[in-house]
């Protein structure tokens, strides 16, 4: 229910944005007609289409976009013809003298002015605008739309979206109210009214050449003159039912990715108990430990379009078994720096009885592609069986909301425990003991806890939370934050940008020939940067090559120098490497105090695809 008053007041807030601004007009064109019959069905066929068809898009993959691109363009014609007839009376007489016999049989309606109201036009013209309104993607609607991608078509993500367009459509509906008894007071000016219908009219036409050339979704969305997205943070940090510990970046009823680098994640902590990559002993035994409380049954694992290292696996036959479940994806850093103890645990327990599974469920979309999965696998070393969840039907199946997470179920089939995030190994492993000794292997409780020697290296080593201060930093438009080149940026447009001269920290930018997507930048021609200033130890960039797959150069400096000592497991000392795959890359690591820096990437040659920044 919570989730459904965020959502609510989220699209309420959408007022204040100025990517309402190019479909006031529409909603403003019958301001002077009974709100009843005019202004409530075209906010009804606004909100349920803008519902439907972000439903539709955000679970059923790119035919989906492409469709409503016809309908967006048959919408912008269907506005600019309505705008016309208002601008120019007598363009409306003949384009209207066919239908007017036969309106003239159906007059149910009631009038104004000599005007017949009818509420199945106004609803036809809310469904127009529907098709046009590209809301300005702050935290909230960031929430919806990921919970709608990850839980797939259902009740509740509808019921999210609707919550969301109803609350944009009340807003919009108190200032059609005022708007029309506004407009009646001027028409009792002489000529006041027809002029008032000319300039709707007018300012109708702008907002469709406006949306046709995309300045709704581009240059309107870096302009705002309210900060709404700092108002929905704060409604998310105060309603969201998300875990205060794991502060997910997305916190929904769907699902969402924990925020990597977040320095509140008490639970990433690598000075917590059990993170310490020493071998260590218990100082209690598991046997003797309380018992763990029983939190449901496992649920199917049936879904997975393919499995590596192992056939498809059932709850039955896993049953006599203890099972650690992995939700993971091979991009995300807090995975990977889960992952070495995961494996440990493998490892060390296989022989009596333990079995751990991984789902890999994509964020990404190259992250569905199986045989970039597959080789995931192989180079980091996982050989216990893994689901590739690409439909996110085991996902749905556990209602899980981060990666990592951690479910485990002892040999009756019963969850007995969970943890989301990195962290509290000692404490997880402890459970894997107790479950197994519940299970007849007395002898687990007896295994030393922890990694045997330096295992964790690279971008799996524990984050330096102590002194991280960076966030998660998406690059494609859906979900970017401190996007600081001048004039922003142009979604889904090939466009040059500058660096930002002097940006903040953990603001970033780029410069050279991009096109910003939904998800990731593609740079078009060489030479092209991206810039951050960060504060945390690591630097991680989630990459890939061109298309083509053609091998991308790179040099990497820290505060213009080349990184020396500096620098990451993917760079050499002068900064230079090669993005040859689809996954991600540390570019930085520093020793010694950590304080701010400003990073830069060049390309050498176009085609690369970037992600998402990660610290640690």
């Amino acid at each position: 229910m919570l989730l459904i008053v965020l959502a609510y007041l989220g699209g309420a807030l959408t007022i204040l944005s100025p990517c309402i601004l190019p479909v006031l007009p529409f909603v403003f064109a019958r301001a002077d007609q009974p709100f009843v019959r005019s202004g409530l069905p075209l906010l009804a066929g606004m909100a349920l289409t803008f519902a439907l068809v972000a439903t539709l898009a955000a679970v059923g993959g790119g035919w989906v976009t492409q469709a409503n691109q016809y309908g967006r363009w048959l919408a912008v014609a269907l506005l600019a013809v309505f705008g016309l007839t208002l601008l120019l009376p007598r363009f409306a007489d003949h384009l209207m003298r066919p239908f007017v016999s036969a309106g003239n049989r159906l007059s149910n309606f009631a009038q104004a002015d000599g005007q017949q109201v009818r509420a199945g036009s106004s609803f036809l013209l809310g469904i127009a605008t529907g098709l046009l309104w590209a809301p300005c993607a702050g935290p909230i609607l960031g929430l919806v739309l990921t919970g709608a991608a990850l839980r797939g078509a259902s009740v509740g993500t509808t019921l999210l979206l609707v919550a969301y367009a109803a609350g944009a459509a009340t807003s919009l509906a108190v200032a059609l109210l005022i708007g029309g008894r506004v407009f009646t007071a001027m028409k009792r000016s002489l000529g006041a009214g027809e002029w008032i219908r000319r300039g709707i009219g007018a300012a109708m036409l702008l907002g469709v050449v406006a949306i046709s050339l995309g300045l709704d979704t581009g240059v309107l969305a870096r302009v705002s003159t309210v900060a709404t997205g700092g108002l929905e943070q704060k409604l998310v940090d105060r309603l969201s039912p998300g875990s205060a510990r794991t502060q997910p970046v997305a916190a929904d009823a769907g699902g969402a990715m924990m925020r990597a680098n977040a320095p509140a994640i008490a639970a990433a902590d690598a000075n917590a108990d059990g993170n310490a990559e020493s071998k260590t002993t218990a100082n209690s035994s598991a046997s003797d430990a309380a018992p763990l409380p029983v939190e449901g049954a496992l649920p199917s694992l049936n879904g997975a379009v393919q499995w590596l290292n192992s056939p498809p696996l059932t709850t039955e036959a896993l049953r006599g078994k203890v099972v650690l479940v992995d939700f993971w994806t091979y991009s995300c850093i807090n995975c990977l720096r889960s992952l070495p103890y995961v494996k440990a645990w493998a490892q060390k327990y296989k022989d009596q009885g333990l079995v751990v599974i991984g789902v890999h469920a994509p964020e990404f979309a190259f992250e569905r592609n199986i045989d970039n999965v597959k080789k995931a696998t192989h180079d980091l070393g996982v050989d216990y069986p893994v689901a590739i969840d690409n439909n996110y039907a085991i996902w749905r199946a556990f209602n899980n909301q981060y990666w990592p997470a951690h479910y485990f179920v002892d040999a009756q089939g019963q969850i007995r425990y969970h943890h989301f995030g990195e962290g509290d190994y000692a404490e997880s492993e402890k459970v894997i003991q107790q479950l197994l000794a519940e299970a007849g292997h007395a002898n687990a409780t007896k295994v030393s806890l922890g990694i045997a020697g330096m295992s964790a290296q690279g971008v799996q080593a524990a984050a330096d939370n102590a002194d991280l201060q960076s966030p998660e930093t998406y690059v494609g438009y859906q979900r970017a934050d401190n996007f600081a080149s001048p004039g922003g940026a142009a979604q889904d447009t090939l466009h040059t940008y500058a660096a930002p001269s002097r940006p903040a920290v953990n603001e970033w930018g780029l410069a050279g020939a991009w096109t910003v997507g939904a998800e990731s930048a593609n740079l078009a021609a060489a030479h092209g940067r991206i810039v951050y200033r960060f504060h945390a130890r690591d630097l991680h960039l989630v990459l890939g090559p061109g298309a083509n797959g053609k091998p991308v150069r790179f040099r990497v400096s820290v505060d213009g120098a080349a990184p020396g000592a500096a620098h990451g497991a993917d760079t050499a000392a002068d900064g230079s490497g090669i993005v040859t795959e689809q996954r991600l890359y540390q570019l930085v690591r520093q020793t010694g105090d950590v304080k701010d820096h400003t990073f830069s990437i060049e390309f050498l040659d176009p085609g690369v695809q970037a992600y998402a920044f990660t610290f640690g």
